[in-house]
């Protein structure tokens, strides 16, 4: 009954989207395509993936124990911190912490989170802000 109830509202919100889209005002400088195609196009995938669910749902779920939901919880409070502390931290650092944490609760080793942590944010500083030259958050040492 959950996935059909999660497959009527991926529905509806897929038909939200569209219309959303629909009513966005084009510019005289737009291209061939305009602003509404990429919104329509991601309704469209969602609607045909919420109609799948719909209409050719699992069985029943089976809900994880109340640790497993307070480990899931403690994930998402640490990527709420994450966006939290990335301007104070800077973008290495607090990468680093976050991605540490999580792979130590996926199951890896202490040496192996720490050293996923480190390889994880200097290897996206390096791609994203060395390489691409985009803007990353800086800490108290300027990277």
């Amino acid at each position: 009954m959950s996935d059909r109830i999660f497959g009527v509202i991926g529905l509806l919100l897929s038909v939200f989207y569209i219309w959303a889209a629909l009513i966005i005002e084009e510019s005289f400088l737009s291209d061939a395509v305009g602003p509404k195609a990429f919104p329509i196009i991601i309704a469209c995938v969602l609607g045909l993936a919420s109609a799948v669910i719909a209409l050719r749902p699992d069985p029943e779920p089976v809900w994880p124990s109340l640790a497993r939901l307070a480990e899931i919880l403690a994930a998402v409070v640490v990527m709420f911190l994450y966006a939290m502390l990335l301007p104070e931290l800077g973008f290495v650092f607090a990468t680093m912490l976050a991605a540490t944490y999580l792979s130590w609760r996926l199951g890896s080793t202490i040496v192996g989170s720490v050293l996923t942590g480190v390889g994880t944010s200097v290897g996206i500083y390096v791609i994203f802000h060395l390489v691409l030259g985009l803007s990353l958050a800086r800490g108290p040492f300027g990277f």
